[in-house]
């Protein structure tokens, strides 16, 4: 039977890339029936709201979604509509790979970047205080980080490293000047890495010198775990050491729901043009074709992605070619033949 799957197209150069998209796992005999909802300003478009009921729903009939980069209205009661997803359906576990397709500065980059995505300073705990007759004289962000969710992604982490056959974890922490919070996060580390000795190497550092030692030394590292708005950093950091935000696909896991993405934004100066990048939705669905048991597809495609950029003949312009949308989604679909 075929896995039903949300399919949220999302705003800007979404429709294109995901169209792209399903042109392609179509051409390599995925077996998903799409269930195809809106979100962002196709949202509001629609039903006069940015996460519609039916969206919610379908998500969580299919527990399967794939998405497109989403625009946030401005003047809605949440600060996005990508963190709102996250919370609704508890999806702790931001995931990010990053490997070198082409060649470049960096030849051998192949890392994971797990990042908690329901704690951190990214919660929204966040006030102004009054002082005098200025109400806003000062602001105040609290970072919670409590042990369950520390427990939870360190030790996804290191399930996801078994699974993947990687070799080590790589913690990462501002422990030294924020003993409580990222202390608290440093030692349920420590503590889950010593139930995968043996089997994981483990080692912690810290966030400056791990963002230093990424543009120096990217091989060295395997699997990344960190907290929220460090991961946030540092996913961006590790795309750009491959090629950029539109080789680099995300995926959110949950216990009961997982959502796939581009993590790049909705491009709106390029909307419309047909020369928008695919690659990050592309990628982001093997992750799902992975995810719902379909690994033979997902690496017939990757291999049919990549060949068609290491060929060089057939680029969209952020690549450094000339070609559209619809002329590089063509050349992936001939390569899988």
């Amino acid at each position: 039977m075929a896995t039903p799957v949300t399919l949220i197209p999302g705003d800007g150069i979404g429709p294109s890339i995901a169209d792209a998209t399903v042109r392609i796992l179509a051409a390599a005999g995925a077996d998903v029936e799409w269930d195809r909802q809106v979100a962002g300003m196709a949202g509001v478009a629609r039903w006069n709201d940015p996460i519609p009921d039916a969206t919610l729903d379908s998500i969580k009939r299919t527990r399967v979604a794939l998405k497109g980069p989403l625009e946030t209205p401005v003047g809605e009661g949440f600060r996005s509509i990508n963190v709102a997803l996250r919370k609704t359906f508890d999806l702790y576990a931001n995931v990010r790979p990053a490997y070198t397709i082409v060649p470049g500065r960096f030849d051998n980059v192949d890392i994971v970047l797990v990042r908690e995505n329901t704690e951190g300073l990214y919660i929204g705990v966040e006030h102004y205080v009054k002082i005098g007759d200025d109400p806003k004289a000062a602001a105040e962000s609290v970072a919670i980080i409590t042990r369950h969710g520390s427990e939870r992604i360190v030790r996804y982490a290191f399930d996801y490293a078994i699974a993947h056959n990687r070799k080590k974890v790589t913690l990462v922490h501002k422990a030294n000047i924020l003993k409580f919070s990222q202390g608290l996060f440093l030692d349920v580390g420590r503590m889950i890495a010593r139930e995968y000795e043996g089997r994981v190497q483990f080692e912690e550092r810290i966030i400056d010198a791990m963002a230093m030692h990424l543009v120096m030394r990217p091989e060295q590292f395997d699997v990344v775990v960190t907290t929220n708005l460090f991961g946030d950093i540092l996913s961006d950091e590790i795309s750009g050491l491959v090629g950029g935000l539109g080789l680099a696909p995300g995926a959110n896991f949950g216990t009961n729901a997982a959502i796939f993405e581009a993590v790049h934004g909705t491009a709106p100066d390029i909307a419309g043009k047909n020369v928008a990048n695919p690659g990050a939705l592309v990628l982001a669905a093997c992750m799902m074709l992975d995810h719902i048991g379909d690994r033979g597809r997902a690496t017939s495609i990757r291999n049919a992605f990549e060949g068609t950029i290491r060929d060089g003949a057939v680029l969209t312009r952020d690549l450094g070619g000339t070609s559209t949308t619809d002329q590089f989604t063509d050349a992936v679909i001939a390569r899988l033949g």
